[in-house]
């Protein structure tokens, strides 16, 4: 490891920075200035580390659009002056944020990792000391030519790292609370850390580092589902409110066959609304020329997901729609893996 390498510690909030006050058995945030002394194993690294703190903290259940372009523009002014980024942030909207960093983040060529805890740091059963720790030595892990080994964002969480734009929340209680269900871990942390390098994306060119914070958020989703109303998918489908909508649909990408409902998407079609096909499975890939319910959707006009998780769909559309008016250009797009979130 590099001796001199340095890392900035941010800290939007979450369980992880929580400790009880002794006064009041109250959890409130630490200092995370005062990280060493909370964490000594950080010190057992020959690294850096520096903190920044938002102000005020997040709830993660309170994530905006307003924190990923706070994020992305802090992670650019710091960007010379560290060797790599850890996010601490809440576990529920973690894949969303890290989703959508991904697509914000260009030409990466440095860890931005993303961890946080089910239980506060300050609690003697926490996880959040070993994810931290696990975040600190991958963030600052190098290969023999001094570069980064993991150069994208992902989440480190329960001995296990995962690209961000691929992990899903599947476990509101337990300590492996992130699984990446179509993809395989970049790296899984026993006695040693066991890099996947043949999973590891790498920059494939020799760009300026730089950021996208322009994003249009007009996206819907509508989860079909047995006993779902006309007016249901009329109002979602066709509101004014939205550019696009995600159709959460069944197994490989099926839906209602009855007349209405193809009615209505391609009512919506002809408005011009992006209408994207993304599977209410964990793992799996939407191919709509599998069954004929999926067909008639493909016909009407709805874009394959393919293998995306409905938090990497709905983060590129936010970032492509705000790259462009255009939305045959969304769509061409939207169907092209850009940051490995889908399977080429």
């Amino acid at each position: 490891m590099n001796a001199k390498a340095s890392l900035l510690l941010i800290y939007t909030g979450g369980t992880i920075g929580m400790k009880k006050d002794p006064a009041d058995q109250t959890l409130k945030p630490f200092d995370f200035s005062q990280i060493m002394e909370e964490v000594p194993e950080l010190a057992k690294f020959a690294l850096k580390i520096d903190s920044y703190t938002f102000t005020p903290l997040i709830d993660s259940s309170d994530v905006e659009p307003s924190l990923w372009q706070d994020l992305a523009k802090l992670i650019k002014s710091r960007y010379d002056s560290y060797d790599g980024f850890v996010i601490l942030h809440g576990t529920d909207t973690m894949a969303y944020s890290a989703s959508m960093l991904s697509f914000m983040l260009h030409n990466l060529d440095k860890p931005v990792v993303f961890t946080g805890s089910q239980l506060p740091i300050g609690e003697p059963r926490t996880d959040g000391k070993e994810n931290l720790v696990s975040s600190v030595e991958i963030a600052s892990a190098k290969d023999s030519d001094g570069k980064a080994l993991v150069p994208e964002v992902c989440i480190c969480f329960h001995s296990l790292l995962l690209r961000g734009n691929r992990s899903i929340k599947t476990d509101a209680t337990g300590f492996e609370a992130f699984s990446s269900p179509n993809y395989p871990p970049l790296a899984t942390a026993g006695i040693d850390i066991v890099y996947n390098i043949p999973y590891i994306r790498r920059p494939n060119c020799n760009k300026p580092f730089e950021i996208h914070t322009k994003l249009d958020t007009r996206v819907a989703i509508l989860r079909v589902h047995p006993g779902i109303t006309e007016q249901v998918v009329k109002d979602t489908l066709l509101g004014d409110g939205s550019r696009a909508v995600i159709i959460e649909s069944y197994g490989s990408g099926n839906a209602i066959s009855k007349p209405w409902f193809t009615d209505i998407v391609s009512q919506a079609r002809r408005r011009g609304k992006i209408l994207v096909n993304v599977t209410q499975c964990n793992k799996g890939t939407v191919d709509m020329n599998l069954y004929a319910t999926g067909m008639s959707l493909k016909k009407a006009g709805v874009i394959s997901g393919r293998d995306i998780t409905v938090e990497s769909a709905l983060s590129k559309l936010f970032y492509l729609m705000g790259e462009s008016p255009n939305d045959a250009w969304v769509k061409d797009r939207f169907e092209r893996s850009m940051m490995g979130e889908i399977s080429e």
